[in-house]
């Protein structure tokens, strides 16, 4: 599409989207004196779907009325709960529905994902990760080399960008994993890495990885909601992520999880509970756990109900706009975003993101061109103040994420002017 520089352009787009309904789904958060927030934080908190008080409030009601017999006797029984929540997650992940769970969090799953595949040996033992990668995901890596007695100086493995550039170039993570790949028992990556908003070629990656005998993981937390993934079919072994930033499910949501088929009958190390015990004898008590062979067989502890219903009252959503079409719309308003900035702020604005829409998401990560020490900040500050949300990331770094559920292109346009006019300032 040949992009406009003017507001009619931007309305016009926004009266032509099949998707624009979506937005009265949600609470846009409205700012006193500005109205209603441009919100493009998605990649850090969604917005609250409308419907997830309503399922909360089930919930509630029901235990109220039910008490215990609510885990067999409410609406959506308590017990197999997580269940309702399974087809439209794996839909959503490209899987089998018996390759996700929704369960604990995003690092709770990536530790219980690594005792099983994180296996190291004197010969494979090595760990990649990139750099920089987020935090918690550094600290989990580097906590279980040094659980299995290696040093992270040699057992840590991370790819990171060239000097003065901003991404991982493909060809340079091939080339670590072609050179390294007899000594690394697991490639752990993310699906979009979280500052740069640079998306990963993960389909690539897991067969690079399959061929040098690696096993290889994902950390969707940038993805999923984001991305369309195959999951199943890239055969990935297993991946992790969060549901509180495009998949809109609240702070600190209960967390999703992927297990390929291929390992569900395998006779892995794992730590156990109650909750991953085959259902047909979990209730005899017995001493011996076995394990459900699905992704289910990683669960620990029953399903918390109040938390996984607002998951359940998004996926809805997203089942309803479904995920091709939120990507297309995503491609669309991210590009107009890129437009904007190059057109009337190249000069001013640097976008470290990929320009190429296959090697990103909604995101677009934002350097501020030979500012001053803390004007970046300054920037960040003074947008907060003129109602956008987006967010800073140290060093200096503002990402901006319009997501296709409930932004507009009259959002994207109205920061253009925002930003301009605190550049100005």
């Amino acid at each position: 599409m040949k992009f406009e520089n003017h507001m009619d352009f931007a309305a016009e787009l926004d009266r032509q989207d099949p998707l624009a309904g979506f937005r009265e789904k949600f609470h846009i958060p409205v700012r006193d004196g500005l109205g209603e927030e441009i919100y493009f934080c998605g990649n850090s908190l969604g917005l609250q779907p409308k419907t997830a008080r309503e399922f909360i409030n089930e919930e509630l009601e029901e235990w109220e009325s039910l008490a215990v017999r609510g885990h067999f006797a409410a609406k959506r029984p308590w017990m197999p709960y997580h269940e309702f929540l399974t087809e439209k997650t794996a839909r959503l992940v490209g899987a089998k529905p018996e390759e996700v769970v929704n369960m604990n969090s995003l690092t709770v799953n990536l530790h219980l994902m690594m005792v099983s595949f994180y296996r190291p040996t004197k010969q494979r033992y090595k760990l990649l990760i990139e750099s920089p990668a987020f935090p918690s995901d550094r600290y989990a890596t580097e906590s279980q080399v040094r659980f299995h007695g290696f040093d992270p100086e040699d057992a840590l493995l991370e790819i990171a960008p060239r000097p003065g550039e901003a991404t991982i170039r493909q060809e340079d993570l091939e080339e670590l994993i072609e050179r390294e790949g007899e000594s690394i028992a697991l490639i752990m990556l993310p699906g979009v890495q979280y500052y740069s908003g640079q998306v990963f070629d993960m389909k690539r990656i897991t067969e690079l990885g399959h061929e040098k005998g690696c096993v290889v993981g994902f950390d969707l937390a940038h993805a999923v909601g984001n991305l369309v993934m195959q999951l199943h079919d890239w055969d990935v072994d297993f991946a992790v992520w969060c549901n509180y930033k495009y998949m809109n499910a609240g702070p600190g949501a209960v967390a999703g999880c992927f297990v390929h088929e291929r390992h569900h009958h395998a006779e892995l190390p794992r730590f156990a509970g109650w909750w991953g015990h085959d259902k047909e004898t979990r209730f005899r008590m017995g001493p011996e756990f076995m394990p459900i062979r699905t992704a289910e067989g990683w669960q620990l502890s029953n399903p918390p109900i109040l938390a996984l219903a607002p998951i359940l009252a998004s996926l809805e959503i997203f089942d309803e706009a479904g995920m091709d079409d939120l990507r297309t719309k995503s491609e669309q308003l991210t590009g107009y975003l890129e437009f904007l900035l190059k057109d009337r702020l190249k000069d001013r604005i640097e976008i470290i993101t990929p320009a190429n829409p296959a090697e990103r998401g909604c995101q677009l990560s934002l350097r501020v061109v030979n500012g001053e020490e803390g004007e970046g900040k300054r920037l960040f500050k003074a947008l907060e103040d003129g109602g956008v949300v987006g967010d800073w990331r140290e060093p200096d770094v503002i990402r901006i994420a319009p997501v296709p559920l409930y932004n507009r292109y009259l959002d994207v346009f109205e920061f253009t002017n925002i930003l301009e006019k605190e550049l100005d300032a």
